[in-house]
């Protein structure tokens, strides 16, 4: 009887629906990631070596900045964070307390070596998948886009505000994106615009202006759902406090991929939980790229103060065109996840890091952990 079950469960396609989301700039978490990568910009601008790990967080009109900093460079902080919230679309004045230290130094030991040593322990993930050209997964892939284009948008306008979410929703068949099945945003918007003029304003300059790239996946039956709390007029840091490293999702895979223990903004390159997961996305992307596997996530353990790492795991969920131990072999004698390597390779120590903090830091094509590697 069980064998005949799972004999039709096999017959049978299966379907799932898989929702990720994105956030815009203005979403409290998502400033104050930008704030704290605009300081480690601004340190590898003057001091390649900066050791960094200054953040913040943020409620109604007050931002407080702490953390670490070992840095030769002169680095305005409360110039830099109100320069951002202007930025992002803040027009009131900021109280700001400040509290930095510099990095311990029983850390710096551990880690400023003959090579470089991991700064910290832990598990890091990298993903990827051939179901999107950034091999990405389509939900978080098109959840970001619709962020980046609204907020294109809303700058053009004096009626919308930086503060919003999207979420999609996709309808999978055999693990393969056949439709989509949701789509949601909540923008922050003026108490003076009708809830309808807003959902005319997001389905036409927003929604559809995305989805035209997704023709093929756009059924009648989808929804378009656009600010179902009716009101959004209070918005980012007066809404709701803020602080860095909370959208850990939102900045990797969108909940497909799995993710470690540790965020990425405000961390230089010696931190592996930012470094390490650039790098595991690094190998993933090329081991799907070169056609090794459909599907590929990459484990790496690391522990403080050692340049190898503890272990590597990779698994392809099924997918793989050649044995796991042909991937691993073609992983090894290719791809180094020493932290030397990884900041030499990826080319690590210079400033980009304020424009990954938005948007996510993977599947956009200017990052080098992104480019595709001749092997």
């Amino acid at each position: 009887m069980n064998i005949r079950l799972n004999l039709l469960r096999k017959a049978e396609k299966m379907k799932q629906i898989i929702s990720s989301e994105s956030v815009n700039c203005g979403h409290p978490d998502k400033t104050c990631d930008i704030i704290a990568d605009s300081f480690l910009d601004m340190a590898l601008n003057e001091d390649p070596n900066s050791q960094m790990a200054v953040e913040c967080a943020i409620k109604d009109d007050l931002l407080m900045i702490y953390g670490e900093a070992t840095t030769n460079a002169k680095i305005d902080y409360e110039s830099i964070a109100r320069q951002t919230l202007k930025e992002i679309g803040y027009k009131n004045r900021f109280r700001i307390i400040k509290q930095i230290s510099e990095q311990s130094p029983d850390i710096n030991n551990a880690v400023v070596k003959s090579e470089l040593m991991a700064n910290d322990q832990g598990i890091v993930y990298g993903y990827a998948t051939n179901e999107t050209p950034e091999y990405m997964p389509m939900p978080i892939i098109i959840a970001h886009k619709l962020m980046r284009i609204y907020d294109e948008f809303r700058r053009t306008t004096d009626t919308y505000f930086s503060d919003a979410k999207s979420q999609v929703s996709i309808e999978y068949e055999d693990d393969k994106p056949i439709l989509i099945h949701t789509v949601l945003l909540s923008v922050s918007h003026s108490a003076r615009i009708s809830h309808e003029q807003i959902y005319k304003d997001i389905r036409t300059n927003v929604i559809d202006k995305v989805l035209d790239e997704y023709k093929n996946l756009v059924k009648q039956s989808i929804k378009y759902i656009v600010n179902p709390s009716g009101r959004f007029t209070i918005w980012g840091s007066f809404g709701d406090s803020g602080c860095v490293g909370r959208k850990i999702v939102v900045d990797t895979y969108g909940g497909v991929g799995r993710v470690g223990g540790g965020c990425f903004s405000s961390k230089n390159a010696t931190k592996v939980d930012r470094s390490g997961a650039y790098y595991a996305r690094f190998v993933a992307k090329n081991v799907v790229a070169h056609n090794l596997a459909d599907k590929c996530e990459i484990q790496v353990g690391y522990g403080i103060g050692m340049a190898e790492p503890i272990n590597l795991y990779i698994d392809c969920f099924g997918t793989q065109k050649v044995s796991i131990e042909k991937i691993y072999e073609i992983v090894n004698a290719n791809f180094s996840f020493r932290p030397s390597n990884i900041i030499r390779e990826l080319d690590l120590l210079k400033p980009q890091y304020k424009k990954t903090a938005c948007y996510g830091h993977f599947g956009r094509p200017e990052f080098s952990w992104e480019k595709i590697k001749n092997f």
